[in-house]
């Protein structure tokens, strides 16, 4: 399977925005309250946000198989995963694990860092276990939704 990834182009935000919306409903959602559903979808659909992207301080992270927009990875806080959803069709054939590989190179040889946190579904949990994260707090909610966080050191 050929598919490009590189970061996000200012006139991708949106495209990207709705593939996340769409994928968080399908696997993440039902696990959720209405409230957290309502938070995320107001998280990823806030002007602030977008606005950090286009500031260069929310950095985004596409996978493309020609123009469609198939993976979305992000980074906030400098380390912290914030976003990592690969659209129904093509999970299970290496495109999340691409992108996270990206994340985690660009982190340790560009920026300096040392490990990459994130706050993960239930849904994802087995997938960052796989990729080397360590869980270190218990399940928790956070507005709504389950959320594990989890931390990979480099």
């Amino acid at each position: 399977m050929e598919y490009a990834i590189r970061w996000a182009k200012q006139d991708e935000w949106y495209r990207a925005m709705d593939m996340v919306w769409r994928t968080f409903l399908r696997f993440d959602a039902p696990d959720c309250t209405p409230e957290g559903r309502q938070n995320f979808r107001g998280f990823i659909m806030d002007d602030r946000l977008y606005q950090a992207f286009l500031k260069g301080s929310y950095q985004l992270l596409t996978a493309l198989d020609g123009d469609r927009i198939i993976g979305v990875g992000s980074l906030r806080n400098i380390n912290h995963l914030s976003l990592l959803f690969v659209e129904e069709a093509y999970h299970l054939k290496g495109v999340g694990r691409a992108m996270l590989e990206y994340l985690c190179d660009y982190l340790k040889n560009e920026v300096g860092e040392r490990y990459i946190s994130v706050t993960a579904s239930p849904y994802g949990l087995e997938f960052y276990k796989k990729m080397g994260f360590m869980q270190i707090k218990p399940q928790e909610m956070s507005y709504g939704m389950p959320v594990v966080s989890m931390e990979k050191v480099f």
